[in-house]
């Protein structure tokens, strides 16, 4: 059985609905807050896979959060290594970080539940589950496509969805684990004006999670299943094109 370490930014973000797909897989799961005093000290490149989950942070945002300019050396080397690594929002905005790129506010929020365009040309997108079927999408900020990374899926509002960089390396900005999961009652109560400032309301966006939220889980876990199943056991695969650039993003 391998070891999956979920890296929880906030409580009310966790590994949700991609839970059960990891568990099948054969990973046994463990968490850890960066608010937990032992977090400064976890070995990022020993769990055979790493879960970073999403938060209301921006990675450019180290003075009022010191933990990320932590976290980022140590993902640099995780990735520099090519070790399985999933990250979901702001996780997948940390993964861009420390392979150099750039993150930042974006023009838009984008916030509720739609399709991303996932790019057919690639044969193999672990994506292809979630074809056409609304997604949770909940962030104001973007990342620049990281060099050597493969995009993977756009929407409407955002050219980067989702990327990776080899077979091991895979950043979704969206929240396909979500639908099902009584923490988005939580980010409701929490962020109302989320909603209104996405252009809909509180109201439009419950009634959406209602209508949408077991599909796009479903989705979710086809699409972890898949990208699971293609991870390489060959380390090296994933290479950060520019060393030393994420401490100082």
């Amino acid at each position: 059985m391998g070891h999956a370490l979920i890296i929880r930014h906030v409580p009310h973000e966790g590994v949700a609905g991609y839970r059960r797909p990891i568990e099948d897989a054969g990973y046994r799961l463990d968490r850890i807050d960066v608010a937990d005093p032992a977090f400064a000290a976890v070995d990022l490149n020993a769990p055979d896979l790493l879960i970073m989950m999403g938060g209301p942070m921006g990675v450019y945002e180290q003075d009022r959060h010191p933990w990320i300019r932590c976290q980022l050396r140590r993902l640099e080397r995780r990735l520099a290594a090519g070790l399985p690594t999933l990250g979901v929002c702001f996780g997948a905005q940390m993964i861009a970080a420390a392979m150099g790129a750039r993150v930042f506010p974006g023009p838009h929020k984008e916030v509720g539940f739609h399709p991303v365009t996932v790019r057919e040309e690639i044969a193999d997108n672990p994506l292809g589950p979630i074809r056409g079927v609304p997604v949770l999408h909940w962030h104001g900020d973007s990342f620049d496509l990281p060099a050597g990374a493969e995009r993977l899926a756009s929407s409407a509002l955002y050219e980067n969805q989702a990327f990776r960089a080899g077979p091991n390396i895979l950043a979704l900005q969206f929240h396909a684990e979500m639908g099902e999961d009584p923490r988005f009652h939580a980010w409701m109560e929490q962020w109302p004006e989320a909603a209104v400032e996405a252009g809909s309301t509180p109201d439009a966006l419950v009634a959406a999670h209602a209508t949408h939220g077991t599909a796009a889980v479903a989705a979710g876990r086809g699409l972890i299943r898949r990208w699971l199943r293609g991870l390489s056991a060959v380390a090296g695969e994933a290479i950060v094109p520019d060393p030393g650039r994420a401490a100082a993003a």
